[in-house]
């Protein structure tokens, strides 16, 4: 289902490149009051770091970031605050390797890597089993959202979720960010994984964890790579038992999820979102009738500006998501 939409870019913020760019230069949200960190050590003996905003027995909603991102995103930071105010407590995973210390696996995360997020929500319901849950994922985060919502189907205890700015068909993404302006996001994205390889290399080869190492060490050289299709079939294939790029891509895009989806859910997407372009778009047909599909002409990548008056910007997915929340709860 499609539904109407309440967001109006700022006028001075109208273009896709400075809705997505304003905020990741501009902003910087203060750590949320009332916060906290947990190691939890996942089964295959690695470790993911969570990070807790509030206190008591609210409900309590888990905040999934994207790529490169982390729990120190503004975008994580800043709505964690609002959360707080409005009766929500958070629990923001850091997927492997993005809490600030690399992770002891040469496994990492990626845009199909469900099992962290599970394993996440299933100490959450031990802990609580009674507690309201919901979920929210931005970009990378949302893809891993959704994709796993459809692969639960109805055995999830959600009250409701969000996903933003998601890349559905992974390969289409790929594409266009080889093109045009939107190679510079790439080119950036880029660097910071093959730092982040490099790092986590060097950490793997200090704790003599020399086989880990070594499947890293053999990708080979990777300063090369200029292309998400290269990482992917590179990197993230060969690390995670895919057969190649295309294996991937195809198995870990979650347009094709979107169906089996049994818990409320509202999908926010720019249709100028610079990471895309319109062919991600899912068809009616494709969608569950729990999944609301809520369209804005202008907003870019995760960023949704609005506000009149210029360089005092009103994030409006700070209004919008626990206002769907709140709704269903």
């Amino acid at each position: 289902m499609q539904t109407q939409t309440t967001f109006k870019a700022a006028w001075w913020l109208s273009n896709s490149h400075l809705q997505t760019i304003y905020p990741a230069l501009f902003r910087k949200a203060p750590k949320p009051p009332d916060y906290r960190r947990e190691r939890l050590t996942t089964p295959d003996h690695d470790f993911i770091d969570v990070d807790y905003c509030g206190t008591g027995k609210q409900a309590l909603i888990m905040l999934i970031h994207g790529l490169t991102g982390s729990s120190q995103s503004d975008y994580i930071k800043g709505l964690q605050s609002v959360l707080l105010k409005q009766g929500f407590r958070s629990a923001a995973i850091n997927f492997r390797g993005c809490s600030g210390q690399s992770n002891n696996k040469a496994r990492s995360y990626h845009s199909g890597e469900t099992e962290d997020i599970h394993f996440l929500y299933q100490t959450l319901r031990q802990r609580e089993p009674e507690t309201p849950l919901g979920a929210v994922g931005f970009s990378l985060g949302g893809n891993v959202l959704l994709k796993w919502l459809g692969e639960q189907g109805g055995q999830l205890k959600l009250f409701a979720a969000v996903a933003v700015s998601v890349p559905l068909l992974l390969d289409i993404c790929a594409t266009k960010l080889d093109k045009g302006f939107a190679k510079w996001y790439r080119d950036r994205l880029l660097e910071e994984l093959k730092t982040y390889m490099h790092s986590k290399q060097r950490h793997l080869e200090s704790i003599d964890q020399t086989q880990e190492a070594f499947k890293i060490k053999e990708l080979g050289d990777l300063s090369g790579i200029d292309s998400f299709w290269q990482y992917d079939d590179r990197v993230v294939a060969k690390l995670h038992g895919f057969k190649d790029v295309h294996d991937y891509y195809r198995r870990s895009s979650s347009r094709q999820y979107l169906k089996s989806i049994e818990i409320p859910t509202l999908l926010i997407q720019a249709v100028d979102d610079p990471f895309m372009t319109h062919e991600v778009l899912p068809g009616p047909d494709e969608i569950s009738p729990q999944v609301q599909l809520e369209l804005t002409r202008h907003g870019g990548h995760v960023g949704f500006i609005s506000g009149s008056v210029p360089f005092r910007p009103k994030y409006w997915l700070e209004q919008r998501i626990p206002e769907f929340l709140s709704d269903y709860l």
